[in-house]
C-alpha cells in the first residue's frame, strides 16, 4: 500500500512540477494531515510579523518531557507540494515520534498559479518574482516552536527538498547563527556564492540522484551550481583544508536501486563544527523511492553534529 500510495505522490511533489497540490477526484489515494498520538496543531492566524497567515503543522513526540531539551526538525517541501504531501513522501513524524524529536513542517506560499513554493534562490522556485521574505518566515517559526516548547538551541537542524533544498542552503547561508546543520536533497547552492555570508561554520550534508532530470546532479550553467560545486563552496565557507574523499562508506538510500547505491564522499580537514558531506545516489532521480534507512540515516547526521 505504501509503495501504491508513493507512486501516486510521485506525480505531484518536486521542483519542475506543473501541476497544484490539489489532488484529482478520481485519485486512487487521499491526502490527508497526518496525525500522531498528539494529533496536529495549526496556529491561530497572527495578525502582524511573517507568521500572519501563514500556519504551519508541526509534531509533538509523545514521550517529549518539557522539562528536557528537545531537539527541533524543520522539513520544507519541494516545488508545487505542501509540507502534508511531502511528510508522506518522507515520514519523519514516524521518526520523530521514535526518536523523540520536535518537528514541524511549514507551507511555502502560493504564486498566481496556485503552485507553492520558497523564495530560495535565483532560478528556483520564484518564477513571479514575488517578494515574500522566507528567511524571516523561517526564523519566526523556529522561534515560536521555541516559546511552545523546551527546543534544544544546540540542535536545530532543517531538511529541504528540491526548492526546499535550495531553500535550506539559503538558511544555512543566512540563519547560520540560529541552526545547528542543514539537510539538502535535490537542491543546490547560490549560483553566485558571494551571495552566502554564514556568520558561523554550519555542518552541511547534500544529497542528490545522479541522474536527476529536473536538478542536474552536474549543475546548469549560469543558472544553478551542481552538487559537487555546491559541497565545494560549503567546504570553503566552513574552513576545509582537505579535500572531498570517498569515505568508503555506502548507504541504501532507494528502495528500487539495487543493493547500497549511494556512495559517501567526505571533506577533509574540515573543523569539528563545520563538516562536508556529499551523499550520491548513484542512478537515483530527482524522487529516490526512499527507502526506510533515509530518514534515520540523515537525522543520524544531524545528531552527530550539534552546535558547540
Amino acid at each position: 500500500m505504501r509503495g501504491l500510495l508513493l507512486a501516486c505522490l510521485l506525480a505531484f511533489v518536486g521542483c519542475g512540477n506543473t501541476e497544484s497540490e490539489r489532488v484529482p477526484e478520481n485519485a486512487p489515494f487521499a491526502i490527508l494531515p497526518v496525525q500522531n498520538s498528539r494529533g496536529i496543531a495549526e496556529f491561530s492566524p497572527h495578525t502582524a510579523g511573517p507568521l500572519d497567515g501563514r500556519p504551519y503543522q508541526y509534531r509533538v513526540p509523545s514521550r517529549y518531557d518539557k522539562t528536557k531539551p528537545t531537539p527541533l526538525l524543520l522539513m520544507l517541501h519541494g516545488f508545487s507540494a505542501s509540507g502534508n504531501m511531502e511528510e508522506i513522501y518522507l515520514n519523519f513524524s514516524a521518526l520523530a515520534e521514535s526518536k523523540t524529536f520536535l518537528y514541524a513542517f511549514p507551507d511555502g506560499t502560493q504564486n498566481p498559479v496556485g503552485l507553492r513554493f520558497w523564495n530560495a534562490m535565483e532560478w528556483c522556485c520564484n518564477f513571479f518574482k514575488s517578494s515574500v521574505d522566507d528567511v524571516a518566515y523561517i526564523r519566526a517559526v523556529i522561534a515560536d516552536m521555541q516559546t511552545r516548547f523546551n527546543v534544544d538551541p544546540k540542535r536545530i537542524f532543517v531538511f529541504g527538498h528540491s526548492n526546499g533544498g535550495f531553500m535550506s542552503h539559503r538558511i544555512a547561508c543566512e540563519l547560520s547563527d540560529t541552526v545547528a546543520g542543514i539537510a539538502s536533497l535535490a537542491g543546490q547552492q547560490w549560483n553566485d556564492p558571494t551571495r552566502c555570508t554564514p556568520k558561523q561554520h554550519v555542518p552541511i550534508l547534500h544529497i542528490h540522484g545522479t541522474l536527476d532530470a529536473v536538478i542536474a546532479y552536474p549543475g546548469m550553467g549560469g543558472l544553478y551550481p551542481g552538487a559537487k560545486e555546491t559541497v565545494q563552496i560549503w567546504a570553503q565557507k566552513n574552513g576545509c583544508g582537505g579535500r572531498l574523499t570517498y569515505s568508503g562508506d555506502k548507504k541504501d538510500l532507494d528502495a528500487v536501486l539495487l543493493g547500497a547505491e549511494t556512495t559517501v564522499e567526505k571533506y577533509t580537514g574540515c573543523p569539528a563544527d563545520g563538516p562536508v558531506e556529499l551523499w550520491s545516489i548513484q542512478a537515483g532521480g530527482h524522487l529516490p523511492v526512499l527507502g526506510k534507512h533515509f530518514s534515520s540515516s540523515v537525522y543520524d547526521f544531524f545528531m552527530a553534529h550539534p552546535k558547540p
